[in-house]
Formats: structure tokens, C-alpha cells, sequence
């Protein structure tokens, strides 16, 4: 069972809700029938004042710092949401290629970027 997010969502689990989702390249039972475009949603955070001071303190010690892994978190999902919401705006059936990507933008805050492929697929016949 996963853990709950501060946001309502569960960790590690991204449930779209009229896109489907996959980091392969084709979906199983499927064929692509049209590629629509890249999708994408960039996020750029940075700590809190507080999520900052206990995570530095926490980083003298070494280990997980919960408190980043949320700020962290919080983006991926936001950019993920952003993403479907492009492949929506689209009208595309999925998302194939699916990744992220993260970056310091500046000292204290990191872009999050998820992006794949739309498309429009179509249910595969029997032979």
C-alpha cells in the first residue's frame, strides 16, 4: 500500500483519469493510429523556509531527507498533471515515452519536466 501525499494523491502512483499513460513505446492490445505531438508540464520549485532548515539539518546526519523527497514529489506530480492536461487539451487517447526530467534552475529551486508522445490509438482486431 502506498503512502498518502500531503495533497491527496498516493505516492508513487500517477492514475490518469481519460489519458492512459506509459513509459513504453506502444500499449499492449493497441495500435497507434496517429502521433498528435509532444506533451509536456514543467514545474520549478524550491523548499519551504522551514522544509529548508529541518533538511539541512537532517543532511548533517546523512540519509533520506523526507522533506525535500515531498517538495520533490509535489513537482513530479504537478508537472505530471500539467502533461495530461496538455495531452487532454489535444484530444489524445495516451501518452507513450513518458519521462521525467529534473534540473537546478537556480540554487535552492530544481525544474521538473515530464514529457511524452500524444497520440490516438485504436483497439487491435483478432487475426
Amino acid at each position: 500500500m502506498s503512502e498518502q501525499g500531503p495533497h491527496g494523491y498516493r505516492i508513487g502512483e500517477e492514475r490518469p483519469v481519460r489519458v492512459l499513460v506509459t513509459t513504453g513505446n506502444d500499449v499492449a492490445g493497441f495500435r497507434i493510429t496517429h502521433y498528435l505531438g509532444i506533451v509536456r508540464g514543467i514545474v520549478v520549485r524550491s523548499a519551504s523556509i522551514g522544509q529548508g532548515i529541518v533538511g539541512a539539518l537532517k543532511s548533517i546526519g546523512g540519509g533520506n531527507i523526507s522533506e525535500y523527497a515531498e517538495v520533490c514529489e509535489v513537482a513530479r506530480h504537478d508537472a505530471y498533471l500539467q502533461m495530461v492536461a496538455h495531452a487532454e487539451h489535444l484530444g489524445a487517447h495516451a501518452i507513450v515515452g513518458m519521462r521525467y526530467d529534473a534540473t537546478e534552475f537556480m540554487q535552492g529551486a530544481t525544474e521538473v519536466l515530464a514529457y511524452g508522445t500524444a497520440v490516438l490509438i485504436e483497439q487491435k482486431r483478432p487475426q
